[in-house]
C-alpha cells in the first residue's frame, strides 16, 4: 500500500507530466482548429498525405527541395501546404510579396525553433535576435565586414588557398600517381574554418592539417551540430509544444554537447584577446587601475570588434556589447562563416565538373594572371570568375529556403494575382498571427518566368546580359535572394564572395576536377545548409568525392 508521503511524491512527480500533455493536447487542437480557420486553406496547394505528414513526403529518399520546387509548378508562385496536425504554411516566390515581407522585419520574424534547431541555447546572437537588438549588434559589426575589412583580409584567404593547394600536391606526390581521389567537400570545410578563424578571430585552428588520429575538436563539434539526422516524432511534437524539450532526442543531446564546444573555445578566444587588451592597457597607463578606452583595442577584424564593444569605456551605450552577446556572436560566425563557404565552392567545383567546357574556359583566363596571390581588386576584375561565382550562387544556394513567422494578422500584396478555391481572383494573400511563411530561394533563383527558358542550366554567360525580370528580385548581391535582403540580409556576403573567388583562382589553376561517378549520383542534402551527397550512399553522410589531377601549363 503507497503511503500519504509516498502518495505526494507521485503526485509531484504526475503533475508536470500531467501539465504537459494538457498543454500538448491544447496546442494540438489549436492547431487543427487554426488549420481549419486560416485564410490561407483559400489558396491552391498539394494535398495533404495525413495528420503527422501534411502535404510532405517524408521517405528520407525524396528530395524536399524538390518537392517545394515541383509544387511551385503545380500550384502557382503562391500556394499553402499543409503540415503536422493540419496546421497550414505559406510558399511564395512572388517579388511583390518578398519585398513586402522583407521590408516589414517587424511583422515577419524568424522562428524562435531556429536555436531550437542548433540543439542548445546558441545565444542571443546575430542569427536569432530581432528589433533593436539585431539593429544594434549589426552596427558593431559591420565594419567588420565593410569592403576594405574584406580588402585587407583577402591575403589571409589567399595563404590558406595556397596551403589547401600545396596539401593536395602533396597527397598526389606521395600517392605515386598522377591524380588522387579525395571528398573536397570535407578538406573545404576545414580551409574555410581555418580561413573564418584567421580572418574573423586572429586564431588558427589549423583543422586543414587534422587527421583521424589528432581531429580537430571544433571541427568535430561543428559537423555534429550541422549533422543531417533521422529525427523522431518527439522533435516534432517539441516544435508544437515547447514544454516537451525538457526530454531531449539522442541527435540533440549531441549537438547540445557539441555546441558546449564552441561556446568554451569561443570564451577561451574572448578570454584571451581581454587579457592581451587588458595587459597592453597598464603596460601604457600609470594608472593602478586603468581605464580601457577605445584606442587601446586595435584591429578590425570581427572579435576585436566585439571587445572593443564590450571593453571601451569611452562607447556610447548604443555602441556597447554585454559579455553574453559577445560570447554569443563566436559559435555564430564560427557556423555561418565557414559552412555556407565551403558548402557553395563544393557545388562550384561540381558544377565545373560537371561542364568541362566552363572549367577550361575559366582556367584560361585565370592562368593569364602571372601570380599565385591576387589582391581583392584582382579578382574582382577577372569577369568569367565572376559570373561563374554568380551562376553558381544562383544555381546552388547554400541556404536554400528561408522562413519567417507572421506576429500579426495581415495582408500581404501580389504582384501574380491567384484564383482561390471558392474561384475569385485574389490579389493578396490574407495570413494570420503566428502563421509560417516560407521563401523556396533556390525554386525563385531558377524561375523560368524571370531568367528564361534555360534557367536551369548552368551558364555563366547569362550574366553579360541580365533579364529585367530579374532586376525586381529583392536581393542584396546580383539580383539573387542567395544572400536573402532587407534588415536581416547576409552580413558576411562580400566575405563569402571573395573567399569563393580565392579558392576557385587557387584550386583552378592548379588542378583539374572531375567527378568520381556518375553526376546523378550528386544530389543535395538540407539541414540548415544545403551540401552534396551521394544517392548510392546515404549513409555516408555529406561528401563530394572527386578526381583532382595536377594541370600541366605549357611554357610559351
Amino acid at each position: 500500500m503507497v503511503g500519504v508521503g509516498s502518495k505526494a511524491v507521485l503526485a509531484a512527480g504526475l503533475c508536470p507530466v500531467a501539465g504537459a500533455s494538457v498543454f500538448l493536447l491544447y496546442r494540438l487542437f489549436n492547431m487543427c482548429f487554426r488549420g481549419y480557420r486560416s485564410p490561407l486553406r483559400l489558396l491552391p496547394g498539394p494535398p495533404s498525405r495525413g495528420w503527422l505528414q501534411g502535404s510532405f513526403d517524408l521517405n528520407p529518399e525524396v528530395d524536399g527541395l524538390q518537392q517545394m520546387d515541383d509544387w511551385v509548378d503545380d500550384y502557382g508562385r503562391s500556394y499553402h501546404a499543409r503540415s503536422i496536425f493540419g496546421s497550414r504554411i505559406l510558399f511564395t516566390t512572388d517579388v511583390k510579396a518578398l519585398h513586402y515581407i522583407l521590408t516589414n522585419p517587424t511583422k515577419y520574424c524568424k522562428h524562435e525553433s531556429l536555436r531550437f534547431l542548433l540543439g542548445a541555447d546558441a545565444g542571443d546572437g546575430l542569427l536569432v535576435v530581432e528589433g533593436a537588438k539585431h539593429r544594434q549588434q549589426r552596427r558593431v559589426m559591420n565594419p567588420a565586414f565593410g569592403p576594405a575589412q574584406v580588402r585587407e583580409l583577402t591575403s589571409t584567404m589567399v595563404q590558406k588557398a595556397v596551403e589547401l593547394r600545396d596539401y593536395w600536391r602533396e597527397q598526389i606526390a606521395a600517392e605515386g600517381e598522377d591524380k588522387l581521389e579525395t571528398d573536397v567537400l570535407a578538406v573545404l570545410d576545414k580551409t574555410t574554418l581555418d580561413i573564418i578563424g584567421m580572418g574573423g578571430f586572429g586564431y588558427s585552428f589549423d583543422a586543414l592539417h587534422s587527421t583521424k588520429d589528432h581531429p580537430n575538436e571544433l571541427k568535430q563539434a561543428l559537423n555534429t551540430i550541422f549533422a543531417m539526422e533521422a529525427e523522431s516524432l518527439l522533435l516534432y511534437l517539441q516544435f508544437i509544444a515547447p514544454v516537451l524539450r525538457i526530454i531531449p532526442t539522442s541527435a540533440q543531446k549531441r549537438r547540445t554537447k557539441a555546441m558546449q564546444v564552441v561556446e568554451r573555445i569561443g570564451s577561451e578566444l574572448i578570454a584571451e584577446r581581454k587579457a592581451a587588451v587588458l595587459a597592453n592597457a597598464e603596460k601604457s597607463s600609470d594608472a593602478a587601475a586603468p581605464t580601457v578606452g577605445k584606442k587601446d583595442i586595435v584591429g578590425r577584424d570581427l572579435l576585436s570588434l566585439l571587445i572593443k564593444a564590450n571593453m571601451a569605456s569611452d562607447l556610447p551605450e548604443s555602441a556597447r556589447m554585454v559579455d553574453g552577446d559577445v560570447l554569443a556572436q563566436i559559435p555564430t560566425f564560427l557556423m555561418a562563416g565557414h559552412e555556407t563557404t565551403s558548402a557553395g565552392t563544393a557545388w562550384a567545383l561540381y558544377a565545373l565538373a560537371c561542364n568541362l567546357d566552363v572549367q577550361a574556359t575559366l582556367r584560361a583566363e585565370l592562368l593569364e594572371r602571372p601570380t599565385d596571390t591576387p589582391s581583392m581588386d584582382e579578382l574582382n576584375a577577372l569577369s568569367y570568375l565572376d559570373a561563374v561565382v554568380r551562376e553558381v550562387l544562383r544555381m546552388y544556394p547554400p541556404a536554400p529556403t528561408s522562413s519567417r513567422v507572421a506576429s500579426e494578422d495581415d495582408v500581404i500584396p501580389l504582384k501574380i494575382p491567384f484564383v482561390d478555391s471558392n474561384g475569385v481572383m485574389r490579389h493578396e494573400i490574407r495570413i494570420n498571427k503566428d502563421d509560417t511563411l516560407i521563401t523556396p530561394i533556390r525554386r525563385l533563383n531558377k524561375s523560368k518566368e524571370i531568367w528564361g527558358a534555360d534557367a536551369h542550366e548552368f551558364k555563366p554567360e547569362r550574366w553579360t546580359d541580365v533579364p529585367e525580370a530579374a532586376r525586381t528580385v529583392p536581393s542584396v548581391f546580383s539580383n539573387l535572394l542567395t544572400f536573402y535582403a532587407g534588415p536581416h540580409a547576409c552580413i558576411g556576403y562580400r566575405f563569402a564572395l571573395v573567399e569563393m573567388k580565392v579558392l576557385l583562382y587557387t584550386l583552378i589553376r592548379a588542378f583539374d576536377f572531375r567527378l568520381a561517378g556518375p553526376p546523378e549520383d550528386i544530389i543535395p542534402k538540407t539541414y540548415i545548409v544545403m551540401k552534396p551527397s551521394l544517392a548510392s550512399d546515404r549513409k555516408r553522410g555529406e561528401c563530394l568525392p572527386m578526381i583532382v589531377r595536377p594541370v600541366r601549363v605549357q611554357a610559351d
